[in-house]
This record gives structure tokens, sequence and C-alpha cells, in this order.
């Protein structure tokens, strides 16, 4: 039963998240929630991990909560439920859409969904810095405090991404940086 569940709670994720990897994220968030297979403090770590390894996040995730859940062969059905959608998809659209692309419909369509995308990853962009760089104390008092080591991490990329000269370096100096203070100071 596990098996089904996994596949099928991914299969909603990959049929509704459409714009990639980030706007996974609301999706997660619900899935979390209702299944209890992971925390929004795992989540967080699941996207740092998943943005810092090869292959598609959104993919990466799934085949992360599959194996912990119900181990390789839930890491195998969370990861085909998440893709088989866009699959299916993608072929039905291919094959329709040599036929009806210079149609407006189509073409207002696909600009439609440009926006709803971008909101998807706006919010699942805000939902994580939120949850990274503050702490519920207590959910009747709704007190948050400031995560300082987090907040003067974040402060410090967005200064240094102002120069030029750091703009230039590969990604993968920065994700190595990230990885060096994550581990030192234990975020």
């Amino acid at each position: 039963m596990i098996f089904l569940r996994l596949f099928f709670e991914f299969a909603k994720v990959g049929l509704f998240a459409v714009g990639g990897g980030l706007a996974t994220i609301p999706f997660l968030q619900d899935m979390g929630a209702r299944t209890g297979w992971f925390t929004d403090v795992d989540l967080t770590t699941m996207i740092a991990v998943s943005e810092s390894t090869p292959g598609p996040m959104g993919v990466n995730m799934a085949t992360y909560v599959g194996f912990e859940t119900a181990g390789p062969v839930g890491a195998v059905l969370a990861t085909l439920g998440l893709i088989t959608p866009s699959i299916i998809i993608i072929m039905v659209i291919a094959g329709f859409l040599q036929k009806f692309r210079q149609s407006r419909t189509v073409d207002a369509v696909f600009r439609g969904l440009r926006p709803a995308s971008t909101a998807l990853i706006a919010s699942a962009g805000l939902s994580v810095a939120l949850s990274v760089l503050f702490t519920l104390q207590g959910v009747e008092s709704c007190v948050f405090t400031v995560h300082w080591p987090a907040a003067i991490l974040a402060l410090a990329v967005f200064l240094c991404m102002q120069s030029k000269q750091l703009k230039k370096l590969h990604p993968v100096v920065f994700i190595a940086i990230a990885a060096v203070i994550g581990a030192v100071f234990q975020f």
C-alpha cells in the first residue's frame, strides 16, 4: 500500500508542479504535512542537498523521500511517480503541438503558464528563506526568533554577489564554500 501511495503522491506533484524543481516545493510542503513522511526542516535539508547534487531537484527529492519511506523500491516508485505525468504530457503535447503551434489559444496557454510557474517558484523561495532565517518559538504565542548565523550568511552572500569579480566564478566554487561554512558552523 505504501508503494502505491508513494507513486500517486509524487505523481500529483509531477502533474501540477509546472516550472521545475523549485515549483515542487509548495506541493512537497503539503505532502509532508499530510503524510508525515518529512517535516519542514527535513524539506529544507532535502532542498539544500538536492540543489548541490547532480540531477533535477524534484527527482532527487522524490528519490530521497521514497528511499527514506520505503527503501530502494520506494525510491524507484516515488521517482517514477514524479516523472510519469511529465512523460505522458510531453508525448501528448508533442503529437499536437506541431499542428496547433500557430494557434493563438495554445500561445495564450503557454503565456498563462509562465506567471503561474513564476509564482510557484517565488512562493517556494520565500518559504525556504523564512524557514531558514526565522524559527517559530510557540504556536500559541506566534513569536519568531531570528536565526542570526543564517541571516549574517545571507547578508554576506548578498553583498558578495554585488561584486563583478565574484559573479565570474563558477557555481561549484560557491557550492564548495557553502559546504565548508555549513560544516564549520553546523547550521
